[in-house]
């Protein structure tokens, strides 16, 4: 899996910077993996934090400074401020609008023909999306054009990061209530019916407290797996707690909390299947409770000027199509409740017990929500198509 070689030039370059927390390199990791199992010709990542990359990739804490390490068919470059480019790939990407190094931009528009140049946004399911994806924008000094591509939930956007194995794996784990019981049972995890698995991840959460006080007044327990990040802090002072560490186990009324220790993703992916119900937050953990399948409840990132609750109504507005009701009501109030925007000030406390109640329903229609959303063509397989038809030509 790991090896140091000469760099030749790769079919993808992917360009990322962390901006906060694990969202962009998240994503940007999925994708490589993905492009890079598909037979991709060559798929190299360049990552200006190493540390965080390390977080979900160990294997990269074994490159050098200035060199190279191979996981799983990527090649993972150090982005540093001397950035020497190496040859350019056939398609470059930089995620998220982070601003590619001039020598970087150079190097493409002296080959011909140039590369495929594309800007991967961030998801949003607004309107205003399908009428932005796929926009030009020349460079106003080299013969290069850059693509805006857009992820999203419907045929006019660049759909969502699936890799082609996912659901499989994802079943197959299912599938197996040995396997699944060992998974639990190593967790400390009680393997009975009754009790709601809960899995929680998420920004800071000034109600936090509120609603682990209405889970643990639950008639039913109530299991709260919680993996190792910033939140943990707020937890332990929401439970009355000095500090909680990986391992910790606390117990209040009908509530039993689990911290569990940093894992990677495809361990974060087992524990959103193994769960009645997620909790998550930002881009990438949010499309994976999607392919999860499971009812969710998603903690959007906070943007100045609130402009992240509109992205909010534009997703609800979507995925509540097709719920009852009461059902519909139930989510939208909980939702927004936990990112801070319910009308009169609801807390997600007092939206828990009907959110509760449409639990069951949800189930069923997160299923039903997955399945339409696997329905589509990947991002993958989108961007793939696109930049067959985008790339080449001197500009």
């Amino acid at each position: 899996m790991l090896a140091s070689g000469p760099a030749s030039r790769p079919r993808w370059e992917i360009f990322c910077q962390v901006v906060d927390n694990f969202g962009d390199i998240g994503v940007c990791w999925r994708l490589a993996r993905d492009l890079a199992r598909r037979g991709a010709n060559g798929v190299r990542l360049w990552v200006d934090d190493w540390a965080v990359l390390v977080r979900i990739c160990p294997p990269a804490a074994d490159c050098d400074r200035q060199g190279a390490v191979w996981v799983e068919g990527v090649e993972l470059r150090r982005w540093t401020s001397a950035f020497v480019p190496l040859i350019p790939g056939e398609i470059v990407v930089e995620a998220f609008a982070c601003e590619l190094p001039a020598t970087q931009l150079e190097a493409m528009a002296a080959l011909r023909p140039t590369p495929a140049w594309i800007n991967l946004e961030y998801l949003s399911a607004e309107d205003w999306v399908a009428g932005c994806h796929g926009l030009a924008s020349p460079h106003p000094r080299l013969p290069l054009v850059k693509h805006f591509f857009f992820p999203g939930f419907d045929v006019t956007t660049g759909g969502l990061l699936r890799e082609s194995a996912l659901l499989m794996r994802r079943d197959r784990f299912l599938a197996d209530p040995h396997g699944r019981a060992a998974w639990l049972a190593e967790r400390d995890i009680p393997v009975v019916p009754e009790v709601l698995r809960v899995s929680l991840f998420a920004y800071a959460q000034p109600a936090l407290r509120g609603l682990l006080e209405a889970w643990q007044r639950m008639s039913r327990p109530v299991v709260a797996l919680v993996p190792e990040s910033r939140l943990v802090g707020d937890l332990a002072a929401a439970l009355g707690v000095p500090e909680l560490v990986p391992g910790a186990r606390i117990d209040r009324g009908a509530l039993s909390v689990r911290v569990l220790p940093f894992t990677d993703q495809d361990g974060y992916d087992a524990l959103l299947w193994a769960c009645d119900l997620n909790f998550v937050r930002g881009e990438d953990s949010f499309v994976r409770a999607q392919w999860a399948a499971r009812p969710f409840v998603w903690q959007i990132y906070p943007q100045a000027d609130a402009a992240h609750h509109d992205k909010l109504e534009a997703f609800l507005a979507r995925y509540l199509a097709g719920l009852s009701t009461d059902a519909a009501a139930a989510q939208a109030h909980f939702w927004r409740a936990w990112n801070g925007c319910a009308a009169a000030d609801a807390t997600p406390a007092q939206a828990w017990p009907a959110f509760a109640d449409a639990l069951p329903e949800l189930a069923a229609h997160a299923r039903a929500w997955c399945d339409g959303q696997a329905a589509q063509p990947d991002l993958a397989s989108r961007l793939t198509k696109f930049c067959s038809h985008s790339a080449g030509g001197p500009g």
